[in-house]
């Protein structure tokens, strides 16, 4: 009898071990997943419910056993929204380290140097996975880069981290200004470094730009900036033609052929080497650029020099046809 007592403890105790070994190997073993698989879980998914889409997607076998042994070998840790690719035979410890860390699939939106915000806005409201409404944000507060986001990310938020990434830099930036610049505030920084960035978009020549505009605002001349006419008439989308007499001679907060100083804001969303060039710009006395066929400008400290070089520009315009 005690025999026959001592087996069935051996056998219990030998169906434990097993069921234990069962448990840990299906925690960490491989999954039955046979190729990689994208699962959503959104806003406020609880463990259960989103064990349900894993199941639905064949990245787990069953939710109810992901439910237990999550709460058995996870911890307490919360897990979190988003799209997930989770591997071809990732074990069920992983998936729950996957939600758990967030490590969701990074999508980009990449703002170019000088794009102006209604683009922008347009950009973000046909970017993949973004969600929610958003106001075109105001000129020159966004800080052109790529940004990565999740899906399920509001629109909204995207637009906050450019705008913190414009203030962060801007205030570095102005932190580390050379002395006897042409604008006295952060501000003025942004106005100017953004028709910087409309009027050349070769590296080489950013500084130079700088001067030339630093230069005539401190001699209180007209800026006469061909980028701050079109600003009023299309919010910074392409005008599609040229210049009308009229509109060169339109009186509003932005046409600095009308007007001595700084438009009222920025004309576009200017990047680091334009905010860097208004903030350092190049030791010149230039006050004048012209095109000069290659994609540049030559630049003159005087209006007779200027001429004579604007002649160049339309003798080659000619021989282009274009005049």
């Amino acid at each position: 009898m005690t025999r026959r007592i001592g087996c069935i403890g051996m056998l219990a105790a030998l169906a434990m071990l097993l069921g234990a070994f069962w448990l840990v190997h299906s925690w960490g073993g491989p999954g039955p997943a046979k190729t990689n698989v994208s699962v959503v879980i959104p806003e406020g998914a609880t463990l259960t419910s989103a064990s349900r889409a894993l199941e639905k997607s064949g990245a787990i076998r069953s939710a109810r056993m992901f439910v237990l042994l999550s709460k058995l070998f996870g911890g307490d840790e919360p897990i979190k929204a988003g799209e997930y690719r989770l591997l071809a035979h990732e074990t069920q410890s992983d998936i729950l380290k996957d939600l758990q860390g967030g490590r969701t699939v990074q999508l980009k939106v990449t703002v170019p140097e000088g794009e102006p915000s209604i683009l922008v806005y347009e950009r973000l409201m046909k970017a993949e996975g973004l969600t929610g409404p958003v106001e075109v944000p105001a000129e020159g507060s966004l800080l052109p880069d790529t940004y990565a986001y999740s899906r399920g990310d509001t629109r909204q938020s995207v637009v906050m981290r450019m705008q913190k990434a414009m203030s962060d830099y801007l205030a570095r930036a102005w932190a580390n200004r050379k002395s006897a610049i042409a604008v006295s505030t952060p501000a003025e920084t942004l106005t100017l470094a953004a028709i910087v960035e409309k009027e050349t978009g070769k590296e080489s020549e950013r500084r130079m730009v700088a001067a030339v505009y630093g230069n005539r605002l401190k001699r209180g001349m007209m800026l006469q900036a061909d980028p701050t006419i079109i600003y009023p008439i299309t919010r910074g989308k392409p005008l599609g033609r040229r210049i009308l007499q009229s509109e060169v001679h339109a009186r509003n907060a932005y046409n600095t052929y009308a007007m001595i100083g700084l438009p009222a804001g920025p004309i576009t969303n200017p990047g680091r080497a334009s905010i860097d060039a208004v903030l350092d710009p190049a030791p010149s006395n230039a006050l004048y650029f012209v095109a000069d066929g290659t994609g540049g400008h030559v630049f003159a400290d005087t209006l007779e020099q200027h001429n004579a070089n604007v002649q160049k520009w339309y003798a080659i315009r000619r021989a282009r046809g274009e005049m």
